[in-house]
């Protein structure tokens, strides 16, 4: 039996995820992310899938965040015809994001042909994909639930489990079964951690692997605690309502803001901060929190406690609003007195958080609170490094601001948690851990980390790069 591994993504980077399982020549595809980072590089990258779509049989989605998901309308737009495997929460999710993404890049591709005119010059940018390719490519995704194994080729299964990381998020473990022989390798997709808000911890009731497939996002790093999370966020706040300032938070539509409004709501609650506007501008975030509340088959049991089971709507009080139109974000600019704005791009790439920096990065009454990872080359990067001046939108700004920073609220598990859950499973017939997506230094460390607890066959995963496995 002829099994093979190779990533045409997240290979010592950490977004743009695609990797690829061949087995006796039939390859099949886990995750098909857009590239973030730099403008044209992010382009030159998100154009070249790395492999011909006639060549997939299956394609397997872990979860519904734009760097594992965001090219699946490239795909299909270049001929892919086959199903596409998900959780129903990640269908949902990533048809949400990769319809924003149409959005944006037709407004791009708008503006910059009016810019183009403006000069006199030529202008051949195309988008991606644009919508209609979104429709196809949803209309290709196959939902499997948990804990339910699907046959997705001739002797090859697939069985998703909790990843914890977001609504719908999975590991898949494929298990390839040639004769009496059977090899199991199990991708972690990104890997949640125990004890967040919302949804449940990530499986470890797994079936024992040969291989697994592991992120390493911050495989140098170590997050607060919930407990820590909570009590800087309040004392963010009060200083900020004391001062009459406001707080803007970049963060993921999906997963991050639900989370934040969560944990606000708890605050409020309880007194221990005062009842602020609070106010959610981004669509993409509004309509995500919808489908987080059709999806209940995914929370905790946290959650069940302290809302569902009295009634209440756990992303929803008498401070927080919800904006949609861009009127009423433009109206935000003009508000006095103390206020919360969570809007996205989480890493500040696109979005209206965009126009909100631009109005408020040069106050020293505003504080940015970043609250999740800022990829290489991002806006969301240079404004967490503190740089003292910036460019938005081709324009510079000084940043007066204060910038706060709370790791708390990473979905990915940082190195000891990885190690945790690697220390749950049924190891007795691990052979070799392949890390990828992560930064070089992230996983250099990971890999002396897990050499320690007992993990010494661990190999940094190279771009293009064959892994035998069989």
């Amino acid at each position: 039996m002829d099994i093979t591994f190779y990533s045409l993504g997240a290979a010592e980077e950490v977004t743009g995820s695609r990797h690829v399982l061949e087995v006796d020549g039939r390859s099949f595809l886990i995750d098909c992310g857009a590239f973030q980072g730099s403008r044209a590089e992010a382009d030159r990258k998100n154009r070249n899938l790395g492999i011909p779509a006639d060549r997939l049989e299956s394609v397997i989605l872990t979860h519904g965040h734009y760097d594992h998901c965001g090219l699946l309308p490239v795909l299909t737009r270049q001929g892919y015809r086959g199903n596409i495997y998900a959780t129903p929460a990640s269908r949902d999710l990533a048809s949400l994001i990769m319809m924003d993404s149409a959005k944006i890049q037709a407004r791009d591709a708008e503006y910059l042909r009016k810019q183009a005119h403006k000069k006199g010059e030529k202008f051949d940018w195309q988008p991606l994909f644009n919508e209609a390719d979104v429709v196809n490519a949803s209309n290709q995704i196959v939902t499997v639930s948990y804990n339910r194994p699907i046959y997705i080729g001739d002797g090859v299964k697939l069985e998703f489990f909790d990843a914890g990381h977001i609504l719908g998020s999975a590991m898949a473990l494929i298990s390839v079964k040639k004769g009496g022989e059977e090899v199991r390798i199990l991708c972690s997709g990104d890997l949640g951690r125990p004890g967040k808000p919302i949804i449940r911890d990530p499986d470890t009731k797994l079936p024992g692997a040969d291989y697994i497939v592991l992120e390493s996002t911050y495989g140098n790093r170590r997050h607060d605690t919930t407990d820590d999370a909570m009590e800087k966020l309040a004392d963010i706040v009060n200083r900020m309502a004391a001062k009459r300032g406001r707080i803007i938070i970049p963060a993921f539509a999906i997963e991050r803001t639900q989370e934040l409004v969560y944990y606000f709501h708890l605050l409020t609650d309880a007194g221990s901060i005062p009842e602020i506007p609070i106010y959610v501008d981004s669509p993409m975030a509004t309509n995500a929190t919808t489908i987080f509340q059709v999806h209940p088959e995914c929370y905790d049991e946290a959650i069940h406690n302290a809302f569902i089971r009295h009634h209440k709507n756990p992303f929803g009080f008498n401070s927080l609003h919800f904006t949609t139109s861009v009127i009423e974000s433009k109206a935000l600019n003009n508000h006095k007195g103390p206020l919360i704005i969570i809007s996205a791009d989480g890493m500040c790439e696109a979005g209206r958080i965009q126009h909100h920096l631009i109005n408020s990065i040069g106050d020293p009454n505003t504080t940015i609170l970043t609250v999740g990872y800022m990829a290489k080359d991002t806006l969301g990067r240079r404004i967490r490094s503190k740089e003292s001046e910036v460019k938005i939108h081709g324009q510079s700004f000084k940043r007066r601001a204060a910038v706060e920073e709370i790791n708390a609220f990473s979905a990915h598990a940082d190195y000891a948690e990885a190690g945790d859950w690697l220390g749950a499973l049924d190891t007795s017939r691990l052979k070799r851990i392949l890390l990828v997506h992560g930064e070089p230094k992230a996983q250099a460390s990971f890999k002396r980390y897990l050499a320690e607890k007992g993990y010494s066959d661990s190999e940094i995963v190279r771009y293009g790069q064959t892994y035998e496995l069989s």
